[in-house]
């Protein structure tokens, strides 16, 4: 069950038919504005308008869930698209995959499903250029001494970050009290390569209460 039902979200408009456009073609989507805007809200209500998962990718995503001990006792297969939202803390081989007991990591599990990155530009920078790679291929490879390990990673990348490290940068309302040198920094996080493989880009601005009291009227009028 969604976190947050899409049909209940008032406003922001052109982020639901990103989303929608993202969710129909699998594209990777990057949201970006200000603390209060509604990204991870957004975010979080993305399963409930995913696809169904087919026969096929059910068994593949359910291989992963079963080797990694995190199927439900008498589940069968896993029927819901995987939704991961690690936090920013995460270790490269917690996102990426392997350990001393070689384990899935982020990526895998959201195999088939998305992987949301939330405060995406909190992620270390060597967490992130590894996802290079696994986003081009779709599978990520994971070698040791004892061997090589493969496991898929076809996922559907959905990113939220702030503007600027205080997150109000060029608000109508509030100010920024971040240094020039502080944004560019922080903007730099992510590189051009990862957002080369973030097919849409999107700016989510802040909603004033009183318009989603107008929006809320005007749908039960």
């Amino acid at each position: 069950v969604p976190e947050f039902d899409f049909a209940e979200i008032l406003g922001q408009e052109q982020a639901k038919r990103a989303l929608t456009i993202a969710a129909s073609g699998g594209h990777n989507l990057l949201f970006s504005g200000p603390p209060g805007s509604g990204k991870t809200m957004l975010a979080r209500a993305l399963p409930g308008i995913l696809p169904n998962l087919s026969l096929e990718e059910a068994l593949e995503v359910t291989q992963i869930y079963s080797a990694s001990g995190l199927l439900k006792a008498g589940e069968g297969l896993v029927r819901i698209r995987p939704f991961r939202a690690p936090h920013h803390s995460t270790s490269q081989a917690g996102l990426i995959g392997g350990g001393s007991k070689v384990k899935a990591g982020e990526i895998s599990l959201a195999h088939q499903g998305v992987l949301f990155l939330d405060e995406m530009a909190e992620f270390s920078r060597a967490i992130l250029e590894a996802l290079r790679q696994p986003l081009e291929d779709g599978v990520v490879v994971i070698s040791r001494a004892i061997g090589r390990v493969e496991f898929p990673c076809r996922f559907m990348l959905l990113g939220a970050v702030n503007p600027c490290p205080c997150g109000y940068l060029n608000h109508p309302k509030r100010p920024c009290r971040c240094s020039l040198r502080e944004i560019e920094r922080y903007q730099r996080r992510l590189s051009g390569p990862i957002l080369d493989r973030i097919d849409m880009h999107l700016f989510v601005p802040s909603v004033e209460a009183d318009k989603l009291t107008t929006v809320k009227s005007q749908g039960l009028s």
